[in-house]
């Protein structure tokens, strides 16, 4: 199983890949030799019942080697759809024996590295791609080779893996002198066939956690894919509630291109969003220029609230940073100036599915949620950012002051009001 403890070989990334995770170092399988009819049986049975690609990625490369592969570097590179992410890749060598995990942004599709990698070539093309790293033609037409002939790499093969989806490629190197015989391709590419299978598989699978994450948060997008889509499936939790909204959003919308609005919200929703994050929260809903999430109490109610507040605290700051970065917002005096109006409030609220029988929306909905939402139009009334109830700032009652007791719409007791102190 894949290990994710301290990295004891550190590896260097480019910039626009983030490391995930490491499995290994892989030894030789236990139990008797495989041969490659045998791996081609287990692709067929019992392969599929693995969860993680890195998983399945480091049990084919231990068969493989048990087999007597020559390989000595391995990579696997999947496609995917996400917003901020081009794809996925493992990259495994055999001189420290680990296989890494890592995600590859965007960014990555514009670098000089890629559009002068094999990768490039088979998106294009479709076709396998065979050559002698140590050969100055070949390095001259993709760079790495230069890379791959100082790790004592003599033949490399990247082949693109059947399937949907194009940007799907394994790349495969050896030392071996002569590098790979014919016959090992052969039996090589038999075998990645198969495993290409399971790539497809893994592949929508993770475009499917991707694009639920994206639109509904990864907390709720969990539950959905673990089978939570009837209508009325969820959960009674208690959790510390977020609302806010931009401040001065009308007037904005009034003034400004739809072009320039665009460039302001997701300059104001990426703060927000971030800051949240950051601190364990979970976004659900985009409204216009609202925003609502929850803060689950895990471990207690005094943690749930102080991460909230930490996260508004955050927020805050980013709004301030982003200030001094996008020139579409402004105050009076025209000057770039974005604001929100944040409100935290903790009870009980059902967390589930909610709409008609063909068309859901995974929320919170309860009393508390009602009460934040009406507290959030205090923000404007008594000029602060941030506004707490006592149910979360009695967590933080050496840093907060209150700010009087107001009766609110649609709820019959009044209800004590606090901010940060000054």
């Amino acid at each position: 199983m894949a290990s994710e403890t301290a990295d004891p070989s550190p590896r260097s990334y480019p910039q626009s890949v983030t490391f995930v995770r490491r499995a290994g170092p892989i030894t030789a399988a236990v139990g008797g030799v495989d041969t490659f009819v045998e791996i081609e049986n287990w692709l067929l049975e019992e392969a599929s019942a693995e969860r993680r690609m890195i998983d399945l990625l480091v049990k084919l490369i231990r068969r493989m080697k048990a087999a007597g592969s020559s390989i000595d570097r391995l990579t696997l590179h999947i496609g995917t759809l996400h917003p901020q992410l081009v794809g996925f890749a493992w990259v495994w060598n055999a001189d420290d024996g680990f296989c890494d995990e890592v995600r590859v942004a965007d960014a990555a599709i514009d670098s000089d590295a890629y559009k002068l990698n094999p990768l490039q070539r088979i998106v294009e093309t479709g076709k396998t791609i065979r050559r002698a790293p140590n050969k100055p033609s070949a390095q001259a037409e993709f760079p790495i080779m230069i890379e791959l002939a100082a790790a004592g790499m003599v033949d490399y093969v990247a082949i693109p893996l059947s399937g949907l989806d194009t940007r799907n490629v394994i790349t495969i190197a050896t030392k071996a002198a002569g590098g790979f015989a014919d016959a090992e391709i052969d039996v090589l590419t038999r075998v990645f066939r198969l495993f290409a299978l399971h790539v497809q598989r893994h592949s929508e699978l993770k475009i499917s956690e991707n694009a639920l994450g994206a639109y509904l948060g990864y907390g709720a997008a969990a539950k959905v894919l673990e089978g939570a889509i009837k209508r009325g499936a969820g959960d009674s939790i208690r959790a510390v509630i977020w609302v806010s909204d931009l401040r001065n959003f009308t007037t904005m919308s009034d003034v400004l291109a739809p072009t320039d609005m665009m460039v302001l919200l997701n300059a104001y929703f990426e703060a927000m969003v971030s800051a949240v994050a950051a601190h364990g929260g979970e976004i659900l809903k985009f409204i216009g220029d609202g925003m609502l999430a929850v803060f689950p109490v895990t471990v207690g109610t005094a943690e749930a609230s102080r991460a909230a507040v930490s996260a508004a605290r955050e927020a805050i700051a980013r709004l301030e940073a982003a200030n001094r970065n996008v020139c579409v917002a402004f105050d009076a005096e025209g000057h770039a100036l974005l604001r929100a109006g944040i409100v935290l409030h903790e009870g009980e609220v059902f967390f589930g599915n909610i709409g008609a029988p063909d068309r859901l929306d995974f929320t919170v909905i309860g009393a508390a949620v009602n009460e934040a939402c009406r507290v959030e139009a205090l923000t404007k009334i008594i000029g602060r950012d941030l506004l707490m109830t006592e149910a979360v700032a009695r967590h933080l009652s050496h840093d907060v002051e209150h700010l009087g007791e107001h009766q609110l719409r649609g709820v019959s007791a009044r209800m004590s009001v606090y901010g940060l102190a000054s």
